[in-house]
């Protein structure tokens, strides 16, 4: 099934179904602080314009991953905190790793070598995902912010590069 999965670019013409996979996660309780969709506008300016890609299935949008900057600081410019979401009819598909590995090889054409990841402790998946590609546990961030009412632990992962930044 692999075989007929795709990552490419994501482009404008993306948005609506990203954006209906990230409504997933919100609603999920277990992916995001976010609560109300941002506009293609809002998600676009938080969002590196490199390093965005979308995962197909039957040119059906599968999932996505883009990076924040982690600073405006000229210091930081090589640090990223990654996003990545995958349709709930797509786990287990594979998908996440095809598009986190994508992600990991640009971002490192691009000089960006730090990327850092912050998962709802209870978000197991998503933490295994990360640790397979090298990211390391930095330590938990408790309470760190309420969702809907209830303080919430955040696992702090680093992936260091072994390319960028050296």
């Amino acid at each position: 099934m692999t075989n007929d999965i795709k990552i490419e670019k994501m482009h404008t013409a993306h948005w609506p179904a990203v954006l209906e996979i990230f409504k997933e996660g919100i609603t999920g309780g277990n992916a995001t602080f976010t609560t109300t969709a941002p506009s293609w506008q809002q998600w676009d300016e938080g969002h590196l314009q490199s390093c965005r890609f979308v995962a197909t299935l039957n040119d059906e949008v599968m999932g996505w991953i883009a990076l924040s900057p982690f600073s405006s600081k000229d210091c930081h410019r090589g640090v990223v905190e990654d996003s990545i979401y995958i349709s709930h009819k797509a786990q287990g598909l594979g998908i996440g790793s095809l598009l986190l590995k994508t992600c990991i090889e640009e971002s490192e054409k691009e000089n960006i070598w730090l990327m850092q990841s912050q998962i709802f402790v209870e978000n197991e998946s998503s933490i295994y995902l990360h640790k397979k590609f090298g990211f390391y546990e930095v330590g938990v961030r408790q309470k760190i912010g309420k969702l809907n009412g209830v303080w919430r632990d955040v696992l702090l992962l680093d992936r260091r590069s072994t390319i960028a930044g050296l």
